[in-house]
């Protein structure tokens, strides 16, 4: 009836330029611009600061510039050529490095690399060292190191008495990504209570995740019936609330939650169009089905195979229909080239006083070797009767007295057509 939910864990973006460059800007600009409140800035902050020694500086100072010409390659060099004999100005150097190798964004390992050996040693001031926690965080994700990604979230939190919510998605993402899918909804929770009242899908997306891939649909649905209502824009969830329902067979609510969605115009897709007729039907609206499969095998965002006909001309026949219905059996039978739906396509037509057109489709599911001969045979006679053609309809209910399971109705009939031909003087 539906596609089987496919879901896919958050992608973590590469980091951006944007990103890289406030972080170099951090690091380069509080030895040259700054001097005069660090001292301040010390006693304000529990965590010692320090200064980078004047000659490092000097050559830091080198390579910012360089860097602020957008000539990251120069400035490497001149980093990776610096000496430094301190612990802090080893550490302070190396985070600049790895600003650089992330802002070129093609050696993500060496980032890693210079973000440990700037992060290693905790001597780095603490809006450094807790940016530094951060970017190493960022690129332990984006290189799949989803374990070392958490300890140095964690860390980062412990470090800095910080908490935000795009750090809880990427946590819960982390552990979505190990395949400990359990350990997934408190971090997505503490996402959601940090954002507040600008809240974001991810976590919820993550949560939806988690909770439908360990087959907790109930769990799922509270979920997405929460994020509908704080999302009702986003079409994604107003087609995926209705699948859960259909998991737990709660189809009236599928039906409401899927005609809604329709109505808001958030149906783009065959499986969908097609899911909504199939309970339109289920819930005793049968022209409803009919007429949504119509528009939309019109259209061509439903295909006009054998399957979407057959629904069609079902959906049409519930409906009562029968003109209809008999047109689209019609259909499907040149497509099929099925005897059985011939029959039912001539059965129709003769309900529907069609008489010509009912014994060429009767004719033609004889032909193409239908079972019950004796019954088609029958109804061939009485559409010949009413055609008054009592000639044909004899021969026809002669055939049908043939079949021993139509034998005794057929011989009611052939007597009826015998007294009519002879009442109005016919020889048959």
């Amino acid at each position: 009836m539906f596609n089987k939910l496919v879901f896919k864990n958050l992608p973590f973006k590469k980091l951006s330029t944007s990103l890289v460059v406030v972080a170099s800007l951090l690091v380069a600009q509080a030895p040259f611009a700054d001097y005069a409140n660090a001292a301040e800035q010390a006693q304000k902050e529990k965590r010692k600061s320090y200064l980078p020694s004047p000659s490092t500086g000097k050559q830091v100072q080198e390579a910012f510039e360089l860097y602020s010409a957008d000539d990251i390659d120069g400035a490497l060099v001149v980093l990776l050529d610096i000496d430094a004999d301190k612990e802090y100005d080893k550490a302070y150097v190396s985070r600049f490095i790895a600003v650089m190798y992330a802002t070129k964004g093609d050696n993500d390992q060496k980032t890693i690399k210079y973000l440990k050996e700037a992060i290693e040693p905790d001597i780095l001031n603490e809006s450094d060292h807790s940016e530094s926690l951060k970017l190493l965080g960022d690129m332990q994700m984006q290189t799949k190191d989803y374990k070392g990604a958490l300890k140095t979230y964690y860390a980062w939190m412990d470090f800095s008495g910080k908490e935000d919510g795009q750090t809880y998605i990427k946590i819960a993402n982390a552990y979505y990504s190990l395949g400990e899918l359990d350990k997934v909804i408190a971090p997505a929770d503490k996402a959601i209570a940090a954002f507040g009242d600008k809240q974001n899908q991810n976590p919820y997306i993550l949560k939806v995740q988690s909770y439908y891939e360990r087959k907790q649909y109930k769990e799922t649905i509270g979920v997405l019936e929460t994020v509908i209502q704080l999302f009702p824009e986003s079409k994604q969830w107003w087609t995926q609330l209705p699948m859960f329902y259909l998991l737990v067979e709660d189809y009236n609510k599928a039906t409401e939650t899927l005609d809604l969605a329709y109505k808001l115009g958030y149906l783009d897709k065959e499986s969908q169009i097609t899911t909504l007729a199939s309970l339109y039907s289920q819930s005793d609206a049968p022209f409803m089905a009919a007429k949504l499969l119509e528009k939309y095998i019109a259209s061509g965002l439903v295909k006009r195979d054998d399957k979407n006909i057959s629904s069609l001309a079902n959906a049409w026949h519930s409906a009562q229909n029968i003109d209809k219905a008999a047109g689209y059996y019609g259909e499907l039978a040149k497509m099929t080239n099925d005897p059985a739906t011939y029959r039912k396509q001539g059965m129709l037509l003769k309900q529907d006083e069609q008489f010509t057109k009912a014994i060429t489709a009767l004719n033609k599911a004889l032909e193409l070797g239908a079972p019950d001969v004796g019954q088609i045979q029958m109804s061939i006679a009485e559409s010949y009767f009413y055609l008054e053609d009592y000639k044909q309809a004899y021969a026809a209910i002669q055939k049908a007295v043939k079949d021993p399971k139509a034998r005794k109705y057929a011989e009611g009939w052939k007597r009826f057509i015998v007294d009519t031909a002879r009442r109005k003087n016919v020889t048959i």
